[in-house]
């Protein structure tokens, strides 16, 4: 079969396009999945996007692959977000990588405490509690949890990408305008959600993760695991007592935690184990669906 030279040219000419598109990209790399979706959203075509923690994996105590530390080279932009592997990791990353800029969107936001308890005085009418004595507080870093914060962040990946490719501001800054309306649509919907239940009500977790979801959306996060401690045989005894108090369905775990615990209080209290992933990429699709498994359980 002949082909002609007007095809021939069409295809060279799509195969050129193609690689200076390619060419232009320049590289990111982020800590954690959602990272990744706030940073496309606002990047689009123009940016590649790398995720250090893969699925499955915690960031509490992630160690990076040899391959992603190569990758990490041809990265311009490092965002962090403040979780615990940052710690000893971001001073290695500038190491390996002198051109690296790392910006914490974490920073960007004001952190709340993830001293989240039960009172042991409350007895079987616990209710958390911020401890703001003694031990120096622990931030949270769950900060992409919440869509009010994420505005804040998505601002933040706004103007580094327009530092370092000012040329495609215009691209960038359209790009931010359609993901804030996404934020809008889903902070409304999750809002109306909550609303129609008509009373704050609590979900119990393994890992203290959704405390900004729970403070945006007036809810209360019962946690049964904190700083990576498991619960003593008193606070598992208090958190089935609250369980059974308050009428709890469910509890939630996350993937990279053990559900232990968890699951010796379901079967304590006759409740189901189900997950809620705060490291899933769609962050959009993963909120509505999160929201919607808190609810049905009240």
């Amino acid at each position: 079969m002949k082909i002609s030279k007007t095809i021939i040219l069409t295809v060279i000419s799509l195969l050129l396009n193609y690689s200076v598109a390619a060419a232009e990209q320049f590289q990111t790399t982020v800590s954690i999945a959602p990272l990744k979706y706030f940073v496309e959203k606002i990047g689009g075509e123009n940016v590649k996007t790398n995720i250090m923690v893969k699925a499955g994996s915690s960031p509490a105590t992630y160690e990076p692959q040899p391959k992603q530390m190569a990758d990490l080279s041809k990265s311009e932009i490092y965002f962090a977000i403040g979780v615990p592997f940052e710690q000893a990791w971001l001073p290695r990353f500038k190491s390996a990588n002198s051109n690296l800029e790392i910006v914490n969107l974490g920073e960007a936001v004001i952190h709340r405490s993830m001293k989240a308890h039960i009172h042991e005085d409350e007895g079987e009418h616990g209710h958390t509690h911020h401890d703001d004595h003694g031990e120096a507080k622990v931030k949270d870093p769950h900060v992409w949890l919440a869509p009010p914060l994420v505005r804040v962040i998505s601002q933040k990946i706004l103007e580094t990408l327009i530092e370092h490719d000012p040329e495609n501001a215009a691209t960038y800054t359209s790009n931010y305008l359609s993901f804030a309306a996404e934020i809008n649509d889903i902070d409304s919907e999750l809002l109306k959600t909550f609303t129609q239940k008509g009373q704050k009500f609590s979900f119990m977790v393994y890992h203290p993760s959704w405390g900004y979801f729970a403070d945006t959306y007036a809810l209360n996060q019962i946690p049964i695991e904190l700083e990576g401690k498991e619960p003593s045989p008193k606070k598992m005894a208090q958190l089935i007592e609250f369980a059974k108090t308050n009428s709890v369905k469910a509890i939630f775990i996350q993937p990279q935690f053990s559900q232990k615990s968890a699951q010796t209080i379901a079967n304590a209290i006759d409740a189901k184990v189900l997950i809620a992933d705060p490291l899933a990429e769609d962050w959009t699709a993963n909120l509505r669906r999160t929201a919607k498994a808190f609810a049905t359980q009240h």
